[in-house]
């Protein structure tokens, strides 16, 4: 199912430029996308302390994530799809294992993080883009659908972790917030 899923969504790679363009540009500015809208909210007139603090559990979200995937891609060497014969590669090769997407996992963990503590609304817009990147991740031939749904899960782990372990009010969280 993982090879059908992966060779569906692909299949209309190299088909139309307006497509193509579109999902190689998700692919790459994607994530640093993502990372500037968090940034920018830093300033945001509406709940502003609260805002920073999703901020910043948003990218302790980020960096514990990617840590974990670091974690597992030590156990998991999965070659990516298109060194297998499952899908249509349209940009440069990666150099490192499949499982999971680290596209993925930063994605979701700034969504996750925006819809547990933040504005319902921003929560949402970042989990469209989230969404949005996985499936490029997986149009352009880099991964697997499950290497995707791998990301997504080691992405909200994060925000699970990071919710357990930065709170909002504490004396760290006033300093922080309190920045600029």
């Amino acid at each position: 199912m993982d090879n059908a899923v992966t060779q569906w969504i692909n299949s209309a790679a190299g088909q139309s430029a307006l497509l193509d363009t579109i999902m190689i540009s998700l692919t790459q500015y994607g994530v640093p996308l993502l990372v500037l809208l968090v940034v920018l909210q830093w300033w945001s007139k509406h709940d502003r302390l609260y805002v920073r603090h999703t901020c910043i559990a948003a990218g302790l979200s980020f960096i514990v994530g990617l840590g974990l995937n670091q974690v597992i891609l030590l156990f998991v060497h999965r070659v990516r799809p298109y060194d297998a014969g499952v899908s249509h590669l349209i940009i440069s090769r990666s150099s490192d294992w499949s499982f999971p997407s680290d596209h993925a996992t930063a994605t979701f963990a700034i969504a996750g993080a925006f819809l547990l503590r933040g504005p319902k609304w921003r929560g949402l817009a970042f989990l469209i883009g989230a969404f949005l990147v996985c499936v490029s991740r997986i149009y352009v031939g880099t991964h697997y659908f499950t290497d995707v749904l791998g990301g997504v899960m080691t992405g909200i782990l994060a925000v699970a972790v990071v919710r357990g372990l930065y709170w909002e009010g504490t004396r760290v969280d006033r300093l922080i917030t309190g920045i600029l």
